[in-house]
């Protein structure tokens, strides 16, 4: 039997870590206060796990003997005990985060690790007053966790050393890809990446440069594709003959320069702005509303094809010895 952990909510992204938590070998404890949401969620944790299974991304379990090390549990202190980590799902509520987190201090060891899916709200925003608090981080997941690997992990000021440490490690031993900040920013890594993409692509459509449909082509089909597999620095390193400083010599004054622009324009309002319509409506004309549900299988279906061909590739980095691998 593996070691236990508790997942506390048992929504969509409970589900997730859920699944990945027993897919390597971890007994879960998925806790809820309604019996109905828990039989509803190991409902769907067993479908999930058929669908990862048709994909090959069971690492050669069953679904079967993976749904069998997750169990509901609807007593707090039941849950926790002997767990050697919790997770916890709840929604992004700065009060609804200090009350959950005040009934986890209450029932927890000197031992277990804390951890928050939170995906804005920093660790030290609701577990200062806690008796555990040395114990708490941020271990934020991408949606859906089980084909897009990365985890942000963020310690708060009162965070231990091996609590951070602990936590990159079992993240590692999940088969995620943890990133650990350095300090607590809003917005973390992750959305402050998405945002200032998501923020250029709302002003050029309001400016009227281009369509909502040719900034998402872009993307797709320029940026995105490089962005699969490497990142912003390993993609200048290369874009230059002597890397990054060639690229800055070379580039550097023009990229400034549109930067700064971009800062006069400035942050736009999203709410209720008239390019929310425009880039809605512009949205509905390839993906009808009763047509949603289908896209988001489609695009599921996609992150799997691409969770495994990235993975194959990575195996081959290996077999070929390459330094990056």
């Amino acid at each position: 039997m593996g070691e236990k952990v508790c997942i506390v909510g048992s929504g969509l992204i409970g589900r997730c870590w859920a699944m990945m938590f027993a897919r390597a070998g971890y007994e879960v404890n998925l806790y809820d206060i309604a019996q109905k949401q828990i039989d509803d969620a190991l409902e769907s944790v067993k479908s999930q796990l058929e669908g990862l299974m048709a994909s090959g991304l069971l690492n050669g379990q069953t679904a079967d003997e993976v749904a069998a090390r997750v169990s509901g549990q609807s007593d707090l202190a039941a849950a926790l005990k002997g767990a050697v980590h919790c997770q916890e799902c709840c929604p992004e509520s700065i009060p609804m985060k200090k009350k959950v987190f005040a009934g986890l201090d209450e029932h927890a060891d000197d031992n277990i690790v804390l951890a928050s899916s939170s995906s804005c709200i920093a660790a030290s925003e609701f577990s200062g007053d806690l008796k555990h608090k040395a114990q708490v981080i941020v271990a934020h997941p991408v949606n859906p966790p089980h084909y897009i690997p990365l985890v942000e992990i963020i310690p708060s000021p009162d965070t231990s050393p091996e609590v951070v440490e602990r936590t990159s490690k079992l993240m590692k031993a999940l088969g995620q890809s943890p990133v650990t900040l350095k300090k607590e920013v809003n917005g973390f890594i992750l959305n402050r990446l998405q945002y200032a993409l998501l923020m250029e692509s709302w002003r050029i459509v309001e400016e009227g440069v281009c369509s909502p449909e040719d900034v998402d082509t872009a993307v797709k089909e320029g940026l995105g594709l490089r962005w699969s597999f490497m990142g912003p620095f390993e993609t200048i390193d290369l874009n230059a003959p002597g890397g990054v400083s060639d690229y800055c010599e070379r580039y550097g004054e023009n990229i400034t320069a549109v930067c700064a622009e971009q800062d006069k324009l400035g942050a736009r309002a999203m709410k209720g702005a008239p390019a929310a319509q425009e880039i809605h409506d512009a949205m509905r004309k390839t993906v009808p509303t009763d047509s949603m549900d289908a896209r988001r299988k489609w695009r599921d279906d996609r992150l799997a094809a691409l969770y495994l061909h990235k993975r194959e590739q990575a195996q081959k980095d290996k077999d070929a010895k390459h330094p990056w691998a």
